[in-house]
């Protein structure tokens, strides 16, 4: 007997409805985007959407259609935000902050459910992490149970969720302590309480983010395992490769943010293994495969939670070196306006080495430029912003020294499922199992390209401007008190 095939992806979720978390996020952005673009048939997509910065759900929702990845749809199909609902909640509060005529229509209405809100800063408080991560998935395993169609829970964790392990497979592994212990620990400890007692509690993990994303996947596994779940974990996510627009990103966080301080010249060195694996993938790459596991999960029904690893480093590595030597000479052929001083990085692993560098290369410069900052009248900014570049080097050095192995199977698998027409609508997602180190040096350019022309860009630049001018000014100055001194 003939196994009948599977409907294309866009057939699948033609007609549906769905609730999407962190909708506003990065990941979130190019979710909805490339579902309304290649599955054009969807019903409705409710989003989960908090008031902010005084804004009202309504204001972010309006901000959220006319950012660049919507670009191409207004163009396309005018009336795709016919589609989209806003719906007020957080997930910080209980029952996610939703009224109950929306919780009602949510349960009659959601087939499909994508997750992707949390707090991705490293260095979180323990609490605050605690609260977006895990206490956060339990009350969607809650509210999820109610939904009356569920077909797919898709759960957006991480790749360095058991990074401290350095071969991951696609399991869930069981954390050094219980979620429910983290969660009861704070209700009765305040927030120094806890802040004492987190390096014991992350043992050999090197933050709260990682840290909770397991207490998330176990609580999964614990309390959600009767639902049609699946977990995506990509590594490190990146500007696109190809889709919403090339070299798209929404933030200067993690590597983008060092890539702009290097075209500046601002950033001198980084501790670094300059061979291990720069394990980064283009955001849309997690997309295509987090719409590719909820159309294979709500279809084939597999008896257990399946875990979808996205990273590029155990198929074709990208090492920092690499990158390195893409990114220095992109700026040395294509210098940014402005730049503070020409682009040049050093890479080593020696803390000794590193630390003189930074003293020699940032600190001293900064306080230099500073003091004339001051001798002119103007506000010292250099030391700032180097003590936030050096945070954001520590936070990333555990990730920057050394190199993981993920198994692969699950997306392999996928990949054999889907239609010749579907591979082409996701290209993006398993195109990187033979182009890894193409798609690496072609992000990373396509990045560099839109940082020349981005707003944000063009902001920084002017903040540094004023240095092109500091030397001759502060000699100036100088050479006048000294000729007043001497007569």
């Amino acid at each position: 007997m003939e196994t009948k095939p599977l409907p294309s992806v866009a057939e699948y979720y033609a007609g549906k409805c769905m609730f999407i978390t962190g909708a506003t996020g990065f990941i979130g952005k190019v979710l909805i985007e490339k579902l309304l673009r290649c599955c054009p048939g969807i019903k409705t997509i409710y989003m989960l959407m908090r008031p902010k910065k005084g804004q009202s759900i309504d204001e972010r929702f309006q901000d959220l259609l006319h950012s660049r990845p919507f670009d191409k749809l207004w163009k396309e199909r005018p009336d795709f935000h016919r589609v989209l609902h806003p719906i007020e909640g957080d997930i910080m509060e209980e029952k996610l902050g939703l009224k109950d005529r929306d919780s009602k229509l949510l349960s009659e209405e959601v087939e499909i459910v994508f997750h992707s809100a949390a707090t991705i800063r490293f260095d979180e408080h323990i609490r605050l992490a605690v609260e977006m991560n895990v206490k956060a998935v339990r009350k969607m395993i809650i509210l999820c149970r109610n939904f009356k169609k569920l077909e797919v829970f898709v759960h957006v964790s991480t790749a360095y969720a058991n990074c401290d392990r350095p071969f991951i497979e696609e399991n869930i592994y069981e954390p050094f302590v219980e979620p429910q212990k983290i969660i009861d620990a704070l209700d009765w400890m305040d927030d120094d309480m806890l802040s004492a007692i987190t390096p014991k509690l992350l043992g050999q993990k090197p933050n709260t983010y990682t840290f909770t994303k397991q207490l998330a996947e176990y609580l999964l596994y614990k309390e959600g395992s009767d639902l049609p779940l699946a977990i995506v974990r990509p590594s490190i996510v990146g500007a696109a490769w190809k889709e919403p627009l090339p070299g798209w990103i929404d933030n200067f966080n993690g590597p983008s943010g060092l890539y702009l301080a290097a075209g500046k010249g601002i950033l001198r060195s980084v501790k670094c293994e300059f061979k291990a694996v720069a394990d980064i993938v283009p955001v849309d790459i997690p997309v295509n495969l987090m719409i590719t596991v909820g159309w294979y999960t709500a279809l084939v029904k597999p008896p257990s939670i399946l875990i979808y690893h996205c990273t590029t480093g155990s198929v074709n590595p990208f090492t920092w070196g690499e990158m390195e030597s893409i990114v220095l000479n992109f700026f040395k052929k294509t210098p940014l306006e402005a730049a503070f001083r020409r682009p040049n990085v050093t890479m080593t692993n020696n803390s000794f080495l590193h630390d003189y560098w930074v003293f020699v290369s940032h600190m001293i410069p900064a306080y230099l430029t500073d003091l004339g900052y001051s001798l002119l009248g103007k506000k010292p900014r250099m030391v700032k912003i180097y003590n936030r570049l050096h945070r954001t080097l520590g936070i990333l050095t555990y990730f920057t020294c050394q190199s993981w192995e993920w198994t692969f199977n699950n997306p392999d698998m996928l990949k054999n499922q889907l239609s010749s027409e579907d591979r082409k609508t996701g290209g993006p997602i398993f195109a990187i199992v033979i182009l890894g180190k193409r798609i690496g040096s072609v992000v990373i350019c396509n990045y560099l390209i839109v940082v020349l022309v981005n707003e944000r860009g063009k902001v920084f630049a002017t903040r540094i401007a004023d240095l092109k001018h500091f030397s001759i000014k502060y000699s100036i100055k100088l050479m006048v008190s000294l000729k007043l001194s001497r007569e």
